[in-house]
């Protein structure tokens, strides 16, 4: 007799689970997370960022998994605030990372401030170690939290109004787009000097020539060993189990690190200096606020504030939860003020802008628990890994290539991600005319992004006036800031014709959709069927004549 399989229990959010599953569970949340969780603190920490000695990179990367396990429990918990229909976080697993979206604006930035000697130069143009531009970024950061703040008491029907797929979907496909770019550099070797290829210096091989086996940019050896990185999370996708399908990014960048620990990629002097604890505050930066970043980390809060809508709408679909109504309003409510308050707190931290994390929905659906307890299991761990110093430390040593294969995957899901939320979109004449107009200063700007460096030629003592054009030129070379800016200002301006409300209705259902031949199709049939009609009309009147 066949027996029939039972699918596996579901664990809701609020449903009884063992402590033990929930630890297990929770360790596969933190490994989902960990790839995106370190890659910004080490990209903005080396040689395409502010140059800071390796202690200090290590410092960041220990801080961003404690932050970030200690303000996902911010999300998880979900706190009613006293005498206010308004909450603190989703009460879901939406756990919250190191976001991507603040690369871009940051490495733009960091090389502005080493153009414009805010930060250290070397007499041979060598790039020195530049913590206060560090503490300018996430000073300034902490500021424009405040914006999303703000915008978190407004109802979200308003918000997706003036933030529509067609504003977010586009900036975001840049952002992922603009990013290819650094994880290339490093998967050929570094983001840093030594991709220009001098001749002589320190930089002419990579990382540099006292690295262990250090070779020129771009070399067989560095671009093999990023492609193992990239091919094994191929592999794991094709014939892994659920579980490593979901922890493919890390397992690939695991075999990366075997490779090339075997092949004499590796130094463990970081590791053996590295302290054996570290924690919040170890470190310190100088926090400033620059003008010029202003205007782009504005927008970086924007988007950031509609990944976390459309992460949150996904987490409660996953969860077996509505996605309409009064308690999912209240919970992207809660949602969008926690992800602006994290990012307030995450600056004051010493860590870059947070972002909720979308990865961890396939992790629910796979495991099919969405109760919190596995949640704040993720958060356990990741501030056990972030105590360890060790760990860190390990991490940083990673060589470029191997992180190359990994961040230029990540990067390209999140074009990916932005290409989706464009799918969404109706393609009527207006929304593929403001989408042209948007993506074509976008891609621009990222293809050629000093286009408008020589605009503003101002060289006076006025710091506010220079500083004024700064944040223009850089929001000008920032490609996924100027389509952002311009999608939604000609979503506003430009007015729906009356074809689009057509089309829209034809998608939502209300009438049949119907093409031309199909039309054409009816009409033959219809007269068809009158022809027959009437050749038997003709039929019965002979029968009764005879």
């Amino acid at each position: 007799m066949r027996r029939s399989r039972r699918a596996a229990p579901f664990f809701g959010l609020n449903d009884h689970m063992p402590i033990v599953l929930a630890l297990v569970l929770g360790f596969q949340h933190a490994l989902s997370m960990l790839a995106g969780i370190i890659t910004p603190p080490i990209i903005l920490a080396g040689q395409g960022g502010v140059n800071l000695a390796p202690e200090d990179a290590q410092y960041l990367v220990s801080t961003s998994l404690i932050v970030c396990g200690l303000l996902s429990a911010v999300q998880i918990t979900r706190v009613h605030i006293w005498k206010s229909p308004y909450y603190i976080g989703t009460g879901l697993i939406s756990v919250v990372g190191t976001s991507f979206t603040v690369i871009p604006v940051a490495t733009g930035a960091f090389a502005q401030m080493y153009a414009t000697g805010y930060c250290p130069t070397a007499a041979d143009g060598t790039k020195l170690p530049c913590p206060r531009g560090y503490g300018a970024l996430i000073g300034t950061g902490t500021v424009c939290a405040l914006l999303e703040i703000i915008l978190s008491f407004t109802r979200p029907k308003l918000l997706k109004k003036v933030f529509p797929p067609l504003v977010t979907g586009p900036t975001v496909a840049l952002i992922g787009i603009s990013l290819i770019e650094s994880g290339f550099h490093n998967w050929a070797g570094g983001s840093g000097s030594c991709s220009e290829r001098p001749e002589s210096g320190p930089f002419r091989l990579c990382p540099t020539v006292s690295a262990p086996h250090a070779l020129p940019w771009g070399s067989a050896e560095f671009i093999g060993l990023g492609f193992s990185v990239f091919v094994t999370i191929i592999i794991c996708e094709r014939f892994g189990s659920p579980i490593m399908k979901s922890c493919a990014v890390v397992l690939g960048l695991l075999v990366g690190c075997i490779i090339a620990g075997a092949t004499g990629y590796f130094s463990d002097s970081g590791i053996r200096s590295a302290p054996a604890v570290s924690f919040i505050w170890v470190k310190t930066f100088p926090l400033s606020v620059h003008g010029p970043i202003v205007l782009p980390l504005l927008a970086v809060y924007i988007v950031l504030m509609m990944e976390a809508i459309g992460d949150i709408t996904a987490t409660c679909d996953v969860s077996r939860l509505e996605v309409e109504g009064g308690l999912f309003d209240s919970r992207i409510q809660g949602g969008v003020l926690a992800d602006g308050f994290n990012g307030l707190l995450s600056g004051l931290l010493t860590i870059t802008p947070l972002s909720t994390f979308a990865q961890n929905n396939g992790v629910i659906a796979l495991t099919r628990c969405a109760n919190r307890k596995a949640g704040y299991a993720a958060c356990f761990f990741l501030f056990i890994m972030g105590i360890f110093s060790k760990f860190a430390a390990a991490l940083v040593s990673i060589p470029s290539a191997v992180l190359g294969g990994m961040t230029t995957f990540l990067f390209a899901a999140v074009a990916v991600s932005g290409i989706r939320i464009i799918s969404t979109v109706p393609f009527t004449r207006r929304n593929r005319f403001i989408l042209t107009a948007a993506l074509a200063l976008g891609f621009g700007a990222t293809l050629v992004p000093h286009w408008f460096q020589y605009v503003f030629t101002y060289r006076g003592d006025n710091r506010s006036k220079e500083g004024f054009f700064n944040a223009i030129t850089l929001v000008c070379e920032t490609g996924f800031a100027l389509t952002g800016f311009v999608a939604m200002f000609l979503n506003l301006v430009l007015q729906e014709e009356v074809e689009d409300h057509i089309v829209d209705e034809i998608q939502e259902g209300v009438m049949a959709a119907k093409t031309a031949d199909r039309n054409d199709d009816e009409m033959d049939r219809e007269e068809w069927a009158r022809i027959e009609k009437g050749s038997g009309d003709l039929e019965k009147g002979g029968e009764k004549a005879v």
